[in-house]
């Protein structure tokens, strides 16, 4: 049902894309590919250890369909163990209820894959899509190029570079795939479908909003309905998340500047774009915690700079070291407090 409903949505408003342009974006993004690869190891150090990447131009509905699987063995423990339990909501659970959360999904996902550019997702990888493949949304690629007259070349090689170093973290730093995917792991294991729950977080969102606060700002609906434990970890994902996003923003724009003169014009678009929401499609960002992650780019690109600007690149490095070096949502937004717990950490003895 969410498959369907996205790829209704999705392909209503998709860019139509020839032949021509197909081949030249399946070309270009196999060149690209190879040579962000080269340009991100040099800029930052990291060098993947999974091999060489391989571009993946995709459809929107081709995207729809890798998340959808991504999702499917993500939440399948969760519906099985409240399945075995017993408890729950059993009419959510049901036919109408599944078909309902479904349809939901499929409009989140069909709304997203209007926007997403590139994605390099460690969801992905299985047997089948293992952990080389990087994705390109052709059409919403090829949509922005001729709405704001880009240098596709330029453009592309710039998307490449953004989604080539997220994959040079995940597969150059040795830890931090297995990390990621605990703290997901985690996340997915304490959830609950027990009323009381949610009728909780209810309690709180409304004790929040009669205080003047917007319980949706943080983390979107997702976070307003988390047991405390479950926003323990849902932080943590955020400032794990902010910093791989903010060193990301950093690198595309440095990584290639004689190549792409163009960058700075990229990024100022590209950050109106983010920010232009308002009145229901703000909202409806806000609901999806799509908000929030847009501001994992800006606030981990500030950190980013920060850190670099006091301590240079070797500094930076030592976020690298371990998840214990890893930036919480607070210090990503503070970067001064990383700064001296990591200098507080040299000092102990051992």
């Amino acid at each position: 049902m969410a498959e369907r409903v996205a790829g209704r949505f999705a392909r209503r408003t998709s860019t139509r894309i020839d032949w021509a342009t197909l081949r030249s974006l399946v070309t270009d993004f196999e060149e690209f590919t190879a040579l962000a690869e080269s340009l991100v190891e040099q800029s930052t150090g990291l060098r993947s250890l999974a091999g060489p990447a391989r571009a993946q131009v995709s459809t929107r509905e081709e995207w729809i369909h890798a998340n959808v699987s991504s999702f499917r063995r993500l939440l399948g423990p969760v519906l099985e163990r409240a399945g075995k339990s017993g408890r729950g909501f059993p009419g959510a659970l049901g036919p109408v209820g599944r078909t309902a959360a479904g349809a939901e999904l499929g409009v989140v996902l069909g709304w997203m894959s209007g926007r997403v550019l590139g994605q390099y997702d460690l969801l992905f990888a299985d047997d089948e899509s293992p952990q080389d493949a990087v994705y390109y949304v052709g059409p919403n690629i090829v949509s922005l190029e001729r709405r704001h007259g880009f240098d596709p070349r330029e453009f592309r090689l710039w998307i490449a570079l953004h989604e080539l170093t997220h994959r040079a973290q995940f597969t150059g730093v040795s830890w931090l795939r297995a990390h990621f995917l605990d703290l997901v792991e985690r996340s997915v294991a304490i959830a609950s479908p027990d009323p009381r729950q949610v009728m909780n977080a209810l309690g709180r969102m409304v004790v929040g909003i009669r205080s003047g606060r917007n319980p949706l700002a943080e983390s979107g609906l997702v976070g307003a309905l988390a047991s405390p434990e479950q926003l323990e970890t849902l932080r943590s994902i955020q400032g794990m998340m902010s910093l791989l996003e903010g060193h990301g923003e950093v690198t595309m724009d440095r990584a290639a500047q004689d190549l792409i003169p163009s960058a700075a014009r990229f990024s100022q678009v590209l950050r109106a774009r983010r920010e232009s929401a308002s009145g229901l499609t703000k909202f409806f960002q806000q609901l999806i915690g799509l908000e929030a992650k847009l501001r994992q780019y800006a606030d981990g690109a500030h950190f980013v700079r920060e850190i670099e600007r006091t301590g240079g690149p070797e500094l930076l490095a030592l976020a690298w070291q371990g998840p214990e070096n890893l930036p919480s949502a607070a210090e990503i937004r503070a970067p001064d407090h990383w700064v001296s717990r990591l200098r507080g950490l040299a000092l102990e003895p051992g």
